[in-house]
């Protein structure tokens, strides 16, 4: 059986690694992308694709026996290292038809590939440690 990937991406060390707009041609042929941003690191941004299943890191271990085995699966995430370890971590439960977004969701709005944007939900701070969702900043009465 051939891989749904086996013409695309870079193969380094066992994994695909696909371009975002490998992934999105993918995606529109019926890969499912499976983001695995924990909350704090979605910064209001999703992916727009026809199948799109969210399964954050924090949870991956539990619940990753709810992503099909028969379908082919595109991890990401913001810049492609969690999505890299949940590749790992899927390939030693028996899982083959799976590919990393390269770059994650930071390069894939680069390529100005579609991205469901929430402005409120897009984070604000002088420093990660205070980053926060616009809408909490925003003043009440004007000022």
């Amino acid at each position: 059986m051939t891989s749904f990937f086996e013409e695309y991406g870079l193969h380094i060390a066992g994994i695909i690694h696909l371009s975002p707009r490998e992934a999105h041609e993918l995606a529109n042929k019926g890969a499912i992308v499976v983001d695995v941003r924990d909350e704090m690191e979605m910064n209001g941004k999703k992916f727009t694709v026809p199948n799109l299943i969210y399964l954050p890191s924090k949870q991956f271990s539990e619940n990753f026996a709810s992503l099909p085995k028969d379908k082919p699966l595109i991890l990401a995430d913001s810049v492609g290292l969690k999505s890299k370890e949940a590749i790992l971590f899927l390939m030693d439960k028996g899982y083959t038809n799976i590919a990393n977004l390269n770059g994650g969701i930071i390069d894939w709005e680069k390529d100005k590939l579609p991205t469901e944007v929430d402005d409120d939900e897009i984070l604000t701070g002088q420093c990660a440690c205070k980053l926060r969702p616009k809408k909490v900043y925003r003043p009440k009465g004007g000022c």
